[in-house]
C-alpha cells in the first residue's frame, strides 16, 4: 500500500530498537514532571509571595523560559556546558546528552506547571487562607496543609496535559542525539531502508499514547467536575 513494506513493523524492531528509546521517553516525561512541578512550585509560590527580591528572578524566569523554543534551550545546554560538570555527575560523562535532556526539560517546564500551579493558587477562595491565619497558621503551613491541596486536586487535569505535551516534546532530544522512541525507529528505518514505515510507526505510537493518556484526563476531569 503506497509502497509501504508493513512487514518492517515486527517484533524484531520493536525489541532492538523501540523499547529501549520508549522507555527513556517515559523516564524522561516522568522525572521532568515530578521535577517541573515542584520547582513550578516553588517559583509559583515566589510569584505569589509578595516580595519583590522574590518575585523578580521567579517573573524574569518564567517569562524568559516560555519565550524561547524548548530546542534551543537542549542545544544551548548540551553545546554550552563545559564537560567537567557532567563529570561530576556518576555515569554523565557517557550519557551526556541524557542527562542535559533530563536537567533541561525540567528547567524549562517548571516555567509552564509554575503558571499552572499559580492559577490554581489563586483559585482557592481567600477566606481559606484567612480562616487559617485566624487559626494561627503560619503562611508555610496555611499553603502546606490549606492552599496547595486543593490547589493540586484543582489543576490535576490541566497537570496531566501539560504531562502529555511534554511526552510529545521529548521527541526534541533527537536533536542532540539522545536515544528516545524517535531515534530508535529513526536508526531502524536507517538500518532497514525503511524511513517511512519507521517514521509512521513513530506517529502511530505517539498518537496511541497521547489518545490513550488524553481519554484519561477527559474521565478524571469530570469526576472531579462532579465532586465539585
Amino acid at each position: 500500500m503506497f509502497g509501504l513494506d508493513l512487514s518492517f513493523v515486527s517484533w524484531d524492531i520493536i525489541s532492538k530498537f523501540v523499547l529501549k528509546g520508549f522507555v527513556f521517553s517515559l523516564q524522561l516525561t516522568v522525572i521532568a514532571t515530578v521535577g517541573g512541578i515542584l520547582l513550578g512550585t516553588l517559583l509559583a509560590l515566589m510569584r505569589l509571595s509578595g516580595s519583590k527580591m522574590l518575585a523578580l528572578p521567579a517573573t524574569v524566569y518564567v517569562n524568559g523560559m516560555r519565550s524561547v523554543p524548548l530546542v534551543m534551550v537542549i542545544l544551548w545546554f548540551f553545546l554550552l556546558v563545559p564537560s567537567g560538570f557532567f563529570a561530576l555527575i556518576p555515569g554523565g560523562a557517557n550519557n551526556r546528552a541524557e542527562i542535559s535532556a533530563i536537567i533541561t526539560f525540567i528547567a524549562f517546564e517548571a516555567a509552564y506547571f509554575s503558571e499552572i500551579m499559580r492559577a490554581g493558587i489563586q483559585s482557592i477562595s481567600r477566606g481559606q487562607v484567612g480562616a487559617g491565619m485566624a487559626l494561627g497558621m503560619t503562611y508555610g503551613q496555611n499553603m502546606r496543609l490549606i492552599v496547595l491541596p486543593q490547589a493540586f486536586r484543582n489543576m490535576l487535569p490541566v497537570l496531566l496535559t501539560q504531562t502529555i505535551i511534554l511526552f510529545q516534546d521529548t521527541s526534541l532530544v533527537y536533536a542532540i542525539g539522545a536515544y528516545d522512541l524517535l531515534k530508535g525507529l529513526t536508526t531502524a528505518g536507517k538500518i532497514y531502508g525503511r524511513p517511512e514505515e519507521a517514521y509512521l510507526l513513530a506517529a502511530l505510537i505517539y498518537f496511541v499514547v497521547c489518545f490513550g493518556l488524553s481519554y484519561l484526563v477527559r474521565k478524571l476531569q469530570n469526576k472531579i467536575a462532579i465532586i465539585r
